[in-house]
C-alpha cells in the first residue's frame, strides 16, 4: 500500500476526486489540516461519489502529528521545485507521497527538511503553466509507483 499526503488542500473536488483515486488502488489518504473546507462539504463528497467508505482516510492537526503518527520511512515531496524527475526513482511500498495546497504548495521547512527526494513531475516551460491539477498530478504519480510494483495489489 501506498500512501498520498495532502498538506493544506484547499479545493474540495479536487480531494474528492483524490479519495476516489485512493479507494480504487487501496491507498491511504493523509489530510493535514487546516483544510480549506469542510469534510462533510458537499461538493468534496460528490466528486469523491460514493467511494468514502471505500478510502482509508486520516486527518492531522498539523505536519508534526502527521510524522507522530506514522513511521515514515520515504517521504516524496511533489512538487514544482523539484530537480529530479519522478520516473527517476524507485518506489517502494509503503512510501509517502506529499502534495501541497494547490495555491501555496508546500512551505519552506518542509522543502528543507526533505531537499533529497524533492521530485517533479515534468511540464512544458510556460509562464502560465505553472502546475498540474492537484487530482491529475496524484493519479500520475501513484499510478507509476503502481506500475512499478506491476499492479501486484490490484489483480
Amino acid at each position: 500500500m501506498f500512501n498520498i499526503v495532502l498538506f493544506n488542500p484547499e479545493i474540495p473536488q479536487n480531494t474528492g476526486n483524490i479519495v476516489r483515486t485512493c479507494a480504487v488502488t487501496d491507498t491511504k489518504l493523509h489530510l493535514i489540516k487546516p483544510l480549506g473546507f469542510s469534510i462533510k462539504d458537499k461538493y468534496l463528497k460528490r466528486a469523491g461519489l460514493d467511494y468514502w467508505d471505500e478510502a482509508t482516510i486520516s486527518v492531522y492537526e498539523n505536519f508534526e502529528d502527521f510524522l507522530d503518527k506514522n513511521d515514515v520511512k520515504n517521504l516524496y515531496l511533489l512538487t514544482t521545485k523539484g530537480d529530479k524527475n519522478y520516473t527517476d526513482f524507485k518506489f517502494e511500498e509503503n512510501d509517502y507521497f506529499m502534495f501541497g495546497a494547490e495555491t501555496k504548495g508546500l512551505p519552506d521547512y518542509i522543502h528543507q527538511k526533505y531537499p533529497s527526494t524533492r521530485l517533479r513531475i515534468p511540464m512544458i516551460p510556460k509562464e502560465n503553466a505553472r502546475c498540474l491539477n492537484l487530482s491529475n498530478s496524484v493519479a500520475v504519480l501513484l499510478y507509476e509507483a503502481l506500475r512499478q510494483h506491476n499492479f501486484e495489489s490490484m489483480k
